[in-house]
């Protein structure tokens, strides 16, 4: 059965390492017959939740007008959500929070998704995206329904490309066409 995965993704580099990630799972989900589309967070204008809950009493609609709007209907229709986000100081980047903290507009309609996160850092220790990982998990937590599906850590990797020569590459492959 096809699915439609979302993959807002806040690489900062368009070949960086996290990037490169999630167009091989990109690549292993669509061979897998499913329709998949990525948004670079760099591409789009997403202003900061003021909290003012403008959202609340008028529908879900946010009062800042951007590119916001748009990404939270991809969030709603969507089977397959799939967080992408390079490790910056031992969390996800200043891209990826104001994405999640809109959410707030329509938190309650985003549900019964399956996720996948995949991550990237220079250091290549076992603990070094912990906290990244729970701003993902967090926020899939406070979607109703929400199931996580799978976890890609590219450790070790700095330069731009540097993930390319490794078996993470095929991970990501492969849990795309599992999906």
């Amino acid at each position: 059965m096809s699915k439609q995965f979302l993959v807002p993704a806040s690489s900062q580099r368009k070949n960086g390492n996290s990037a490169a990630l999630c167009r091989e799972f990109t690549r292993g989900a669509e061979e897998s017959g499913h329709h998949v589309e990525t948004i670079f967070l760099r591409d789009k204008k997403i202003g900061y939740c003021l909290a003012c809950y403008h959202c609340k009493n008028s529908g879900g609609v946010c009062a800042i007008k951007d590119d916001m709007a748009d990404i939270l209907d991809k969030m709603n229709d969507a089977d397959v959500i799939v967080m992408a986000s390079p490790v910056y100081f031992y969390a996800i980047d200043a891209r990826m929070k104001p994405l999640i903290d809109r959410t707030v507009a329509q938190w309650l309609t985003i549900k019964n998704k399956e996720f996948y996160h995949i991550m990237t850092a220079a250091e290549n220790s076992d603990t070094v995206m912990d906290c990244t990982l729970e701003c993902f998990r967090g926020f899939a937590k406070c979607l109703k329904g929400s199931v996580e599906r799978g976890v890609i850590y590219g450790k070790g990797v700095y330069e731009a490309g540097a993930v390319q020569s490794m078996p993470v590459m095929k991970e990501a492959y492969a849990m795309g066409r599992r999906a």
